[in-house]
């Protein structure tokens, strides 16, 4: 592959909902780019950007994938992203290295969640964008309604720039707006075609929409419009490049993406329209001086790159996406990662196609490759020269929330899952396995429950070991409400020296729920010699780990031991621990035990018309409803409180009554007493563990 400057380069996201034909488009526009003789099918299985065994047996995209192709003389970087919510993390991190983006829309399923959804990514990335309709090959797809649709949903900044040519139900050309000329295809070739009459109202329709548009870019167009003046075609390209950038106008384009119909016309769009990173501005922080580095894309500055992605794979290995922000990068240069403290050599340089790399021997600011056996390199970290240290702001990836429970199907795995985890969550930023140690279980969080199922199969097939998914074991604590007081007699004799420890203590609520116990003793006349005071301790150090009633950890229990007895020759530190310890039990299970349930503070963030139905549920599982926060955009915070075992399977549920447009966000607030119903079921399924352990 050439090698490419700033200015002719195209750095292009495909966005949309999950099913509308984004890998089609990729595949189509490889394939007229000259990477593929034939083009792949997403039902085959042998797309370009679809490599991955999961998304070949899933048929969906799971990760970004990268293709670089050559288009008239310049280089198109087209990311093509997942259209399911659950990988959300791959498309934010394929806009913070895009420049523009294109929407794609089914023609025959119109707007839909992940169209909202791609729209409000290319506001927060403030992306130029324009849309584009598929499936146009299909009778029953609507151009019209979509660009209806869309016009109603985002004001008068929506300009078609085609629009479709049927005839006994096929569609077979389309006009050019800008142009007023209508084309048809005949085989590979486009014809020009007289404007048939049905589309003549739609198309003055559009084209006066297109000129409204372009009037508002400047007062001296705005002046010649109401003066009934016409614009020349050079004038209104002119004012459109300016305008899209800026994204004051958002274009509609259409096509069959299997067909191949459109797309010539698409890619034409994105090399007219679409900004080069030179038309850009970006920085970082020089750590050296602390100031602000304005990298630009300038390819005359010191040499730095932001690494978006990781891919990590068991067969093709590790590379480091990275987008080059100033300066040249090439082979052999010593490259500095400020994070790691780690100057590293850069071997090989490339630029992807799908899974395959193509070697290239430099990339010139605001190109896109990849870079191989970086090792300590990891995604969102900075590479830069040690003369100029320079570091860029990370892209922020969303929070997973949803998690199970885990453990391996052969417990001989145990280190691998371990290590191929690690490699996973290099590559995958929204994936997180976490030990918790207090509860005795590992921790699995993604973004839903289809990322995590994602996540097994893939350790199965790719890292060849299994784990199994379960419902996670809540953090219950276990605490008392009353006092008592209790004695215990710890007295074996079996020959020899026996062992004798006598205590009588009383337990009480400390109100101090951070700490487990509180001890005290005010033992008079040495009926407990002080020397055991410390065995005392600890045998309530190690009773509090489980509790007497199910098992969890105990908070907020104040023990005093004041009296008890001993024997000069039996009694140790290993008998008054013992005796401590079932005291404790006696008198924890005598002092109105109760169990506490964490509670999380939710907020969850709506479209106004679903408040209704979030609260009606979240009173179902047992949640106070603290209050309602409007925050524009026709959307409301839905504040609570809510138990944490309340939350299994929430992902999914508030999806499916939001129609996949509800987010949600959590935390930890404070232990709470649980229920009568939740305490008996806990305390019965310990009786039911314990009495299962004592049969085998």
């Amino acid at each position: 592959m050439n090698i490419y400057t700033t200015d002719k380069i195209r750095n292009v996201v495909l966005l949309g909902h999950g099913g509308c034909g984004k890998t089609s488009l990729a595949e189509a526009m490889a394939y007229l780019a000259g990477l593929t003789s034939r083009m792949g099918k997403v039902t085959d299985g042998n797309t370009v950007s679809d490599y991955g065994k999961e998304e070949i047996k899933r048929g969906i995209s799971i990760s970004t994938s990268i293709i670089s192709m050559e288009w008239n003389d310049v280089k198109f970087n087209i990311m093509d992203t997942p259209g399911f919510f659950d990988f959300v993390g791959e498309v934010e991190e394929a806009c913070s290295a895009a420049d523009a983006a294109i929407i794609v829309v089914s023609g025959k399923a119109g707007i839909e969640v992940g169209t909202e959804r791609a729209w409000d990514l290319c506001e927060k990335y403030k992306l130029p964008r324009m849309f584009f309709v598929t499936e146009m090959d299909i009778d029953n797809a609507s151009y019209r309604q979509v660009v209806e649709d869309l016009t109603e949903k985002y004001g008068k900044k929506i300009a078609p720039f085609h629009l479709p040519i049927r005839e006994n139900e096929k569609f077979v050309g389309y006009v050019n707006v800008i142009a007023e000329q209508g084309y048809r295809w005949e085989g590979k070739e486009v014809v020009e075609c007289d404007i048939p009459d049905a589309n003549k109202e739609y198309l003055d329709n559009y084209r006066e929409t297109l000129m409204e548009a372009i009037a508002e870019t400047s007062e001296d167009l705005m002046e010649r419009y109401f003066a009934g003046e016409t614009f020349s075609e050079n004038e209104i390209r002119a004012a459109l490049r300016v305008s899209v950038n800026d994204c004051s106008i958002v274009p509609i384009s259409m096509g069959s993406n299997v067909l191949c119909q459109g797309i010539y016309t698409l890619m034409d769009d994105i090399m007219k329209y679409m900004p080069s990173p030179d038309n850009e501005t970006v920085a970082g922080i020089d750590l050296k001086t602390n100031e602000v580095f304005e990298a630009n894309y300038d390819f005359s500055k010191t040499k730095s790159a932001y690494i978006f992605k990781t891919l990590v794979d068991p067969f093709i290995g590790k590379y480091s996406m990275i987008k080059v922000m100033s300066g040249v990068l090439k082979t052999d240069d010593l490259m500095y990662n400020d994070e790691k403290d780690v100057e590293e050599k850069i071997g090989k340089i490339y630029v992807m196609q799908g899974n395959k790399p193509i070697e290239v021997n430099e990339l010139h600011a605001g190109d896109i490759g990849a870079l191989a056996k970086i090792t300590a390199a990891r995604t969102g970290n900075t590479l830069s020269t040690k003369s100029h240290i320079i570091r860029y702001g990370k892209a922020e990836l969303p929070v997973p929330y949803t998690y199970k429970r885990y453990h391996a199907v052969n417990k001989g795995d145990v280190d691998k899952i371990a290590q191929s985890l690690q490699k996973m969550m290099h590559e995958d930023q929204t994936l997180k396995a976490v030990n918790d140690a207090e509860n005795k279980q590992m921790l699995l969080y993604g973004m839903g429950d289809l990322h995590l199922d994602v996540v097994v199969s893939r350790l199965l097939n790719e890292y060849k070991v299994g784990i199994e998914l379960t419902k996670p074991k809540i953090a219950f604590r276990e605490t008392i409400k009353k006092k008592s007081d209790v004695e215990y007699k710890y007295k074996k004799q079996s020959g020899g020296h026996g062992q004798y420890g006598h205590v009588k203590m009383r337990f009480e609520s400390s109100g101090d729920m951070e700490s487990p116990y509180v001890f005290e003793e005010c033992v008079v006349g040495g009926a407990v010699p002080k020397n055991f005071f410390p065995a005392v301790e600890k045998g309530l150090q190690e009773a509090v780990l489980r509790g007497p009633m199910a098992a969890y950890p105990v908070v907020g229990v104040k023990a005093t031991l004041y009296d008890g007895s001993y024997h000069p020759v039996d009694s140790s530190e290993m008998a008054f621990k013992m005796a401590a310890s079932q005291a404790f039990k006696k008198g924890f299970m005598e002092a109105g035990p109760i169990l506490l349930e964490p509670i999380a503070s939710l907020k969850v963030t709506v479209p106004d018309k679903y408040t209704g139905d979030v609260m009606g549920d979240l009173n179902k599982r047992r949640g106070r409803v603290l209050g309602m926060n409007p925050v524009g955009n026709g959307k409301t915070v839905v504040e609570a409180d809510i138990p944490m075992m309340s939350l299994f399977g929430y992902c999914t549920d508030l999806r499916s009554m939001t129609g996949g447009r509800g987010d949600y966000m959590y935390e930890f607030a404070r232990y709470e007493q649980a229920p009568s119903d939740v305490q008996d079921a806990e305390v019965k399924a310990r009786a039911e563990k314990v009495a299962a352990s004592n049969e085998e």
